[in-house]
């Protein structure tokens, strides 16, 4: 694959070869960039530009294929960032190929009129024989020759451009105008076989949607836009087919609306459904089907008058249409059994009828719209005849110059003459086989006569028709050349029997009733004439005017209830309706969801299991492609060692003989090609050694004698030819110095001329000279003292950058040391008010302290004082209670040191309580407000309370300090815990 080159160069590379003529590596080259990995990230506006001179250069060479090719790849790009794009380049791929079309007809036209040699010269006889044999042929052979070959790629660049817009709900409109200029191409070249293809191959694009519907850009026919995109479509190919006269192709067509309308959720236009009736009119008159003719012409009539707009004429025109096509459905038609009810039903439904339609029905409505009125005269008077009147033996006689004036051949109803003389006929047998059971076939043909149309083999063969279809019981006897017409009491009469010839008119009556007839109203008249009789043999009473009143009071009451239970009966039954429509739809709905989810699965299971198919396949293919790769390395590096032997010659086998193409085999191939050669090369040597010596030795036998006399006459030769050159030479040297004498001679009387003027160009180019070195010097110098004062000014210049730069730093040098000056000077000052703020926070921890220990020396002496005033009271209370009492012979530590010192003896205090782990020993004895309770208590009871045992001596070291801190705290001592080495070193 080609390296990826910029869109410009490859389009500038195209436009290279085509401007000298080498449209096809163009083309190439355009392709290669397709296949370009590159290719998907190109921007459109560069691509654009390459597929418009991609699709020029594939219409000028009728490259159909690599045109879809290319187109593919570029609507997979464009379709989701500019469709616009898409549609430019498909209409210019057209638009090329419809030109091309136009311009080989043109030649084509040309080449025939410019057929004739001479205007003027007389037919030959084999001109005339020519003429006679060929006829137009000349310009058939100039049309295959010039324009069927572009005919046909036109027709495949519409199928091309079809099948690359198809399936995508953004190219929908574009898709649709193609399609309808593949119409137009078709009906202007009277391509019907095409056209065929073309329908085909629509159906099979609106076939193919549901199967798409899980892509991206699905079409959605439930979408009112698209759908109404493919109705114009169709009514577009419905009235290309009718223009063709491809009836088929139009019921086709025809039934492709009706499907499309079957899924319209609004009513379509009322001019589309109009047209819609119109060609199916057409369709149904061409196929001889008169009975749903008439039912379109109904239609269409129905419609054409809700719409209105339509002038007096055009409505009497239509009206008598109308009329006419139901009278031209024969008396008692109806629908073949063997055809099968589905046929029927379905032509009933692409008329929108719940049912298949009747003669009787047409008749009817189209009275009821007042057809008979606007209808002309002479329709009027047929309708009379035909439905009206009861004259069987005059019937075609009065009707015959009716029909010829109708149906003439430059009146619109040309083409119902054979409808309207079928129904004639069927009309007088009707008529006939009410007034006869017997009838000559003479006299029958004889009331035929009138209608030219019918001969006696074409009226058997309707009798027969009828007969067979069971529109009339009737048989033809041939021995007695009677017609009998068969009248069985116990059979079940046909529709247009039981209703009479005519069920259309009301005022037609039965001349006398069939057998069968009176079998099947026999009860219902014994029912009358009962009913009568019993009304005369027991009338009902007289009533008196009042009794009258409310007998007809009581029956509208009756009626009003049975109205209202009845009314109330409907209502209930449209409730149950209504919810058995809601629940069928969410039973559908339901349905659907599961559905739906079910496709789901399934889709995502097919996808898995195609996915994993996918990677398998991939793997293997990679697999089998890395063998392929392998092998062919291996064989291509064979190929070129063989090759490279070839071109030495040392291998005298072809490659595509070599069943196994290895080095080894090839290496070997080579020893034993180089072996042979050597042996063969030795005794070639060998032999032509020997031969050459033998024919050498020979030659020189044989030559020496006679080397002496060529010598001799060699000598000879070379003394003639020697002197021979001589002579000649000395001639052309003598005739050369005599020319060049003759020339000095000549030339001399001008030499001084020559001085002369020689002289005056040397003095006028040294002139010229001495100025231009004037004017070069002075130049020089003006160029000397420009470049000396630019170069100063440049100096300048720089030494100005120079100061300016020493400035500017000079500037910013004085700027920063200022900014560092005034940094340390804030610095220095907030480090000074840091200090002044630590110096007052010390001198107010200082004096708190001070505060603190004042006022715990306050408390130890207040404390005290306390303790000692607590401990005289309860010596003195102890000294009341117990005044006999042994003193101690253990001082306390008061009396010891009074002792010591000499002074008066003082009480014991009691004995120090222990010392608490938490905090320094309490002031105080062991008592407190509890044993001083205990004191008061056993001092009111008296002196017989015993003495209180005093407290033990407290024995062991005395209690040691606390230690406080600064603020005067109580320092607690540091615990040892357990600390790694790292943690220990680090503290």
């Amino acid at each position: 694959m080609a390296p990826f080159t910029k869109p410009e160069a490859v389009l500038k590379q195209a436009e290279g070869l085509v401007s000298v003529g080498q449209n096809h590596a163009a083309l190439q080259s355009l392709t290669e960039m397709f296949s370009s990995k590159r290719f998907r990230s190109t921007p459109l506006t560069a691509l654009e530009p390459i597929l418009l001179r991609f699709v020029e250069l594939c219409v000028d060479m009728r490259k159909g294929r690599t045109a879809k090719e290319g187109l593919m790849q570029y609507k997979n790009i464009a379709q989701n960032i500019n469709v616009a794009s898409i549609e430019v380049v498909i209409q210019r791929f057209l638009a090329l190929a419809d030109a091309k079309v136009q311009e080989a007809q043109e030649k084509a036209d040309k080449a025939v009129a410019v057929d004739v040699d001479d205007l003027e010269a007389s037919e030959t006889p084999e001109s005339i024989l020519l003429g006679a044999v060929s006829g137009d042929q000349s310009k058939d052979r100039t049309d295959r020759a010039l324009v069927t070959p572009w005919l046909k790629f036109l027709w495949e660049s519409y199928r091309t451009s079809l099948e690359t817009l198809k399936n995508n709900a953004r190219l929908e409109a574009i898709y649709q105008q193609v399609a309808q200029q593949a119409f137009r191409f078709c009906l202007k070249h009277q391509r019907k076989v095409e056209f065929r293809r073309l329908c085909e191959t629509l159906r099979l694009h609106l076939a193919n949607v549901a199967k798409y519907a899980h892509q991206a850009h699905a079409i959605n026919l439930s979408d009112p836009e698209i759908l109404q995109h493919h109705l114009d479509t169709r009514f577009a190919q419905l009235n290309t087919s009718v223009e063709l006269e491809l009836w088929q192709e139009a019921f086709r067509s025809v039934e492709d609306v009706h499907n499309l309308l079957t899924l319209a959720k609004k009513a379509p236009r009322p001019a589309m459904m109009a047209n819609y009736y119109e060609k199916l009119t057409k369709i149904f008159l061409t196929s001889g089907n008169s009975l749903y003719h008439a039912a379109a012409w109904g239609r269409y009539y129905a419609i054409v008058t809700s719409i209105g707009g339509r002038s007096d004429e055009e409505m009497s025109r239509l009206a008598g249409q109308v009329l006419v096509s139901a009278l031209a459905v024969p008396v008692g038609q109806h629908n073949n059994e063997d055809d099968g009810r589905s046929k029927s039903t379905r032509l009933a439904a692409l008329l929108g009828l719940s049912k298949a339609p009747t003669r009787a029905g047409l008749l009817k409505d189209a009275l009821s719209r007042d057809v008979l009125r606007l209808s002309p005269t002479l329709i009027k008077t047929l309708y009379n005849l035909l439905e009206e009147s009861f004259d069987p033996l005059t019937l075609c006689t009065s009707t015959a110059p009716v029909l010829s004036t109708l149906c003439a051949s430059d009146t619109p109803y040309a083409g119902y003459r054979p409808l309207l003389s079928r129904a004639l006929l069927s009309r007088l047998l009707c008529q006939l086989s009410q007034v006869y059971s017997t009838l000559k076939v003479s006299t029958f043909l004889e009331l035929v006569k009138p209608l030219e149309d019918f001969g006696p083999e074409q009226v058997e063969a309707y009798l027969m028709g009828c007969a067979r279809r069971g529109e009339l019981r009737i048989r033809v006897d041939h021995a007695t050349e009677t017609i009998s017409f068969i009248d069985e009491p116990f059979t079940q009469p046909d529709e247009s029997t039981i209703a009479g010839p005519s069920t259309a008119s009301p005022r037609d009556t039965t001349i006398q009733p069939s057998s069968s007839e009176l079998v099947r109203t026999r009860l219902s008249t014994l029912a009358t004439v009962l009913h009568n009789a019993v009304r005369v043999i027991d009338p009902p009473p007289v009533l008196t005017p009042e009794e009258e009143a409310a007998r007809q009071a009581s029956q509208f009451a009756e009626l009003v209830a049975a109205a209202n239970a009845e009314r109330r009966a409907l209502s209930l039954r449209k409730a149950l309706v209504a919810r058995r429509r809601e629940l069928l739809s969410e039973l559908s709905v339901r349905k659907e969801k599961e559905e739906a989810s079910r496709r789901a699965e399934l889709t995502r299971n097919r996808k898995l299991a195609e996915e994993h198919k996918e990677k398998e396949d991939a793997r293997k293919k990679e697999v089998e492609r890395a063998r392929r790769e392998i092998e062919s390395i291996r064989t291509e590096e064979a190929k070129k060692l063989a090759q490279d032997l070839m071109k030495r010659g040392r291998l005298n086998m072809s490659i595509a003989d070599m069943e196994d193409l290895s080095k080894d085999r090839l290496m070997r191939l080579q020893v034993e090609q180089l072996e042979k050669e050597k042996k063969d090369m030795n005794e070639r040597l060998r032999i032509a050694a020997k031969r050459i010596d033998h024919i050498e030795r020979a030659y020189r036998k044989e030559e020496r004698p006679l080397l002496a006399q060529d010598y001799a006459e060699q000598q000879a030769t070379d003394r003639t030819t020697f002197e021979e050159l001589q002579k000649t030479r000395i001639e052309n040297s003598l005739a050369a110095h005599n020319q060049a004498v003759a020339a000095k001679k000549r030339l001399g009387r001008m030499e001084d001329e020559f001085r002369a003027h020689r002289e005056t160009l040397l003095a006028a180019r040294s002139e010229e000279y001495t100025r231009r070195q004037a004017i070069a010097e002075q130049k020089m110098e003006e160029e000397k003292d420009m470049r000396r004062q630019a170069h100063l000014a440049q100096l300048e210049a720089e030494q100005q950058e120079r100061e300016e730069a020493e400035a500017a730093a000079r500037k910013e040098e004085e700027e920063r040391l200022r900014a560092e000056a005034e940094q340390r000077a804030a610095e220095e000052a907030e480090a000074a008010q840091k200090r002044q703020e630590e110096e007052r926070l010390a001198e107010q921890r200082k004096q708190r302290e001070a505060e603190r220990a004042a006022a715990a020396d306050e408390a130890r002496k207040k404390a005290q004082r306390e303790a000692e005033a607590e401990e005289r009271a309860r010596l003195r209370s102890q000294t009341k209670a117990a005044p006999t009492a042994v003193p101690r012979t253990e001082a306390g530590w008061r009396s010891r040191t009074q002792q010591a010192s000499g002074g008066p003896a003082r009480s014991e205090s009691p004995a120090p309580s222990p010392v608490s782990a938490t905090g320094p020993p309490k002031l105080g004895g062991a008592g407190g407000w509890r044993q001083r309770e205990i004191d008061k208590e056993r001092s009111k009871m008296g002196p017989t309370t015993p003495a209180r045992v005093e407290s033990p001596k407290m024995s062991g070291p005395p209690l040691p300090e606390s230690k406080k801190d600064a603020d005067g705290f109580e320092a607690v001592p540091e615990k040892k815990v357990w600390r790694p080495k790292r943690l220990q070193n680090q503290s």
